[in-house]
């Protein structure tokens, strides 16, 4: 079997080679899944009905006036659905509700000749509802005790034991929000069944393979009656793991009754007011540390707010709560979590998958606490990170611990910090109204689905006779480059130029049984399984090769198209013509590919075991500076180190960066969702529900310097060509933003309190943040602090305040 990470001389891998599908983008060639309707003819368009109230039973529905609207066809409801009417798979989630579970929830759906006619049939459609009550914030779901799911709880140690003799305790809360994803292509798909009833939908989806379940259930059918195929998407960041297959089933149920295509897709504001966003949560904590600032407890409680429904909740929050620790070493720890039920969108998957809700609260309990220590916030970070041979809470080893002090220390040189911070100093001396800050924090991220049965892939891999190459696999394209890895894996193994290879749409009938392209797991799964499929047929030419040169099939070498022997210099035959004489010789020239990640187990009652292949390290320094009067802010310097292992597409990879930095400091300070939370007839209402509402990064909100470094001699062991993971972990550098603007807003301050942050760090939240800043002298009145009365003197300057 040849080595997964091992990479053969002249690899197409690790050159820097531009998106596969990079000019179609720029000039608008590239298809989307609403581009395909215009091929075909006679299609129908679907148009919800929403509900307008946050919560209630329904006690009738009139679909007879949208039928009397020229154009409209016909009103899908619950009475239509010959199979199961649920779009999930807790069958928590009916495609036709007969309770309204959220402000804007789809009740039914019109099908017209037109988009407008759907549109006026959907208005014409009457609801006759009882209002229940109904749960909006967090806070309102605790008291209601309005929980779902399992409650996890991860421990180590005595945390209670070790925080009654830490020098140092301190307790505090975070409240902080979710993020609406903001794709460019908003959900869509399209659903038509062929002259032999075979169903075929086009779907906007991280995962066909559930996707075809979902639509086969709510149809009554078998899986292999229905196909469903992703060309490509326009942006999903988990948005379109689960939350696309009700739509695809709406779309199929029409088509399957009409006997039309029907064509689905949301427009901006159905799409932000009708789908799920990374779940907010509210978490309250306590730690203690010893006398030279090493944390030696951690108590938590994690609640999360997953909305109507589970949805994918129970795992983002069991991974949110294996990632509180981030990159600190924490001897005794108890978190536990909680789902909040609320009468809001079911919050679902989005990049870093709870990853980044349980690394705030870490990074915001440092940076908080760093003055009240009095240490600098780096100098805590730095002092506890982990250690080769330690391990997580959950139990699993920390491999390459050390890369994260060689990571940071990097990162200082590079950064010119130590000069910076004497310059910032000497700055915030001259301007009195204004401040910069810098601050610098790491980050360890988990790769692999912590539900192990995910961690599978499969691919199919034509060589055609003249030695062109096609591949298939089970990974969805959504702009993050993973079908330009593929190809570039695909030519290494096979020792092909690039450009020999061409790459086919993801379809459920090439690779069954898939798994999301999700976890940033794609390449290291799909890759995996291209590989292998490449290496059964490398394997096979080389035999006949072999026979060709009169030696050992060991001795031949496939790069650049040419096929030699490392025992014959001056002997060799070009890829093509090996190709056509292994097919004159019956030699299998296709294969399917399947790849399982190795090493893995996790028990998810205990939560404890190895979860994870291996964790992807990385750090960021950010600069800020912030407006005293208005709490406006700059990003003026971003430096990032980040390890990706062996890159295998260093272009797209500093790409992955870039923008998972972007977005990460996006969610930290500036989105904001807010629903209305009055007792008013808009309770429940998302108010942010277009662009012009809802604040995205922009060029604006870019660091005006921003530099990425690969980390180097970085080869992961047991993974596809030694790479790494790229898709979530750089999203969570943007701490060093936050953490930098936390900086900026104590340089105000004459006191050494902590700094409270909302999340997200909005202007208006900067701004009140600056004023409390100016008015305290001493210890913030958010965090609670005590320490042990047996300390000397010189260790109990912290003055106990009352605990909030």
């Amino acid at each position: 079997m040849k080595s997964l990470a091992d990479r053969p001389a002249n690899p197409v891998v690790g050159t820097s080679v531009s998106h596969e599908s990079a000019s179609q983008h720029v000039t608008g060639a590239a298809l989307y899944t609403d581009d395909l309707f215009y091929k075909d003819q006679n299609v129908l368009h679907a148009w919800p009905v929403q509900a307008t109230v946050a919560h209630g039973k329904i006690t009738s529905l009139n679909t007879e006036p949208a039928l009397e609207i020229p154009g409209v066809v016909r009103v899908l409801t619950a009475a239509d659905v010959p199979g199961i009417n649920d779009a999930g798979i807790k069958h928590d989630e009916p495609l036709f509700p007969s309770e309204i579970m959220f402000y804007g929830h789809a009740v039914c759906w019109v099908l017209a000749d037109t988009l407008e006619a759907a549109r006026l049939g959907a208005e014409a459609v009457t609801i006759g509802f009882e209002v229940l009550p109904s749960l909006i914030t967090v806070p309102e779901a605790i008291a209601a005790e309005s929980f779902q799911g399992h409650r996890p709880t991860v421990t180590r140690g005595d945390a209670d034991a070790a925080l009654e003799t830490s020098a140092y305790r301190f307790t505090g809360e975070l409240e902080f929000g979710g993020q609406e994803h903001f794709y460019l292509e908003t959900h869509a798909s399209y659903a038509r069944v062929d002259e032999g009833g075979q169903l075929f939908v086009q779907s906007s989806t991280q995962h066909p393979s559930e996707t075809q379940e979902i639509v086969a259930h709510v149809l009554g059918l078998n899986s292999h009656e229905v196909t469903v195929q992703c060309v490509r998407m326009g942006g999903a960041f988990g948005g379109k793991e689960m939350q696309p297959h009700g739509f695809a089933a709406i779309a199929a149920l029409g088509a399957t009754l009409t006997g039309r295509p029907v064509r689905l897709r949301l427009n901006r504001t159905q799409d932000i007011t009708m789908t799920g966003k990374r779940h907010p949560f509210l978490a309250s904590w306590e730690v203690g540390f010893d006398r030279d600032g090493y944390i030696q407890a951690l108590k938590a409680t994690l609640t999360s707010d997953g909305g109507w429904s589970l949805d994918l909740s129970e795992p983002v929050l069991a991974r949110a709560l294996c990632h509180i620790d981030n990159a600190y070493w924490i001897p005794n720890v108890k978190v536990n979590g909680q789902i909040a039920k609320t009468n809001k969108t079911s919050q679902t998957a989005y990049r870093g998958f709870g990853g980044p809700q349980g690394m705030i609260v870490i990074e915001d309990l440092l940076g908080r606490c760093a003055p009240l220590l009095g240490l600098d916030p780096a100098e805590l970070r730095r002092r506890n990170l982990y250690s080769p041979g330690q391990s997580t809470p959950y139990g699993q080893p920390v491999r390459h611990a050390e890369r994260l002090v060689t990571i940071w220390d990097q990162l200082v040189e590079r950064s010119d910090l130590d000069a910076r911070k004497e310059q910032i100093a000497a700055f915030n001396a001259a301007h009195p109204n204004t401040k910069r800050a810098l601050a610098i924090t790491p980050v360890k991220f988990g790769i692999s689905f912590n539900f192990s049965a995910f961690n599978q892939a499969g691919a199919l891999v034509h060589v055609y006779k003249d030695g062109s190459v096609l591949i298939n696999h089970g990974g969805t394209e959504m702009g993050q480059g993973l079908h330009s890895k593929m190809r570039q894996i695909a030519a290494t193994a096979l020792g092909v130029p690039l450009e020999a290879v061409k790459l086919a749409p993801t379809r459920t009938d090439k690779v069954p049984n898939t798994s999301a392209t999700a976890a940033s797991s794609g390449t290291d799964l799909n890759g995996g399984a291209i590989k292998n499929a490449c290496d059964q047929i490398s394997t096979r030419l080389a035999e006949a090769a072999a026979r060709k040169f009169n030696v050992h099939p060991d001795d031949i070498r496939f790069s650049q198209g040419k096929v030699t022997s490392i025992s014959i210099a001056d002997q060799e035959i070009a890829f093509n013509d090996l190709v056509r004489d292994a097919y004159f010789q019956r030699i299998q020239l296709w294969a399917a590919g399947f790849y399982r990640t190795e090493g893995l187990h996790w028990d998810p009652v205990k939560m404890h075991g190895e979860p994870f292949k291996y964790f992807s390290f990385g750090a960021a320094v950010s600069e800020v500076e912030v407006d005293g009067f208005t709490g406006a802010y700059r990003q003026l310097r971003t430096d990032i180190v980040h390890d990706v292992g062996d890159s295998l597409s260093p272009l797209i990879d500093v790409g992955q960066i870039e923008g998972g930095f972007v977005q990460g400091a996006g969610w930290l300070t500036l989105e904001e969702l807010r629903w209305d939370v009055s007792e008013g007839a808009n309770r429940g209402r998302l108010a942010t529900q277009s662009a012009s509402t809802y604040k995205l990064p922009s060029f604006s909100e870019m660091p005006a310097e921003f530099n990425v470094h690969l980390f180097e001699q970085a080869t992961e062991s047991g993974v596809v060509y030694g790479s790494k993971a790229v898709g979530e972990p750089p999203f969570m550098l943007a701490f060093s933003v936050r953490e930098a603007l936390r900086e900026a807003v104590a340089a105000f301050s004459t006191g050494n309190g902590a700094v409270e942050l909302p999340s997200p760090s909005t202007p208006e939240g900067i701004f009140w943040a600056v004023q409390r800043a100016k008015d305290s002298t001493s210890v913030s009145e958010t965090v609670a602090v005590s320490s042990p009365a047996s300390l000397a003197a010189a260790e109990t300057t912290l003055s106990p305040v009352p605990v909030h």
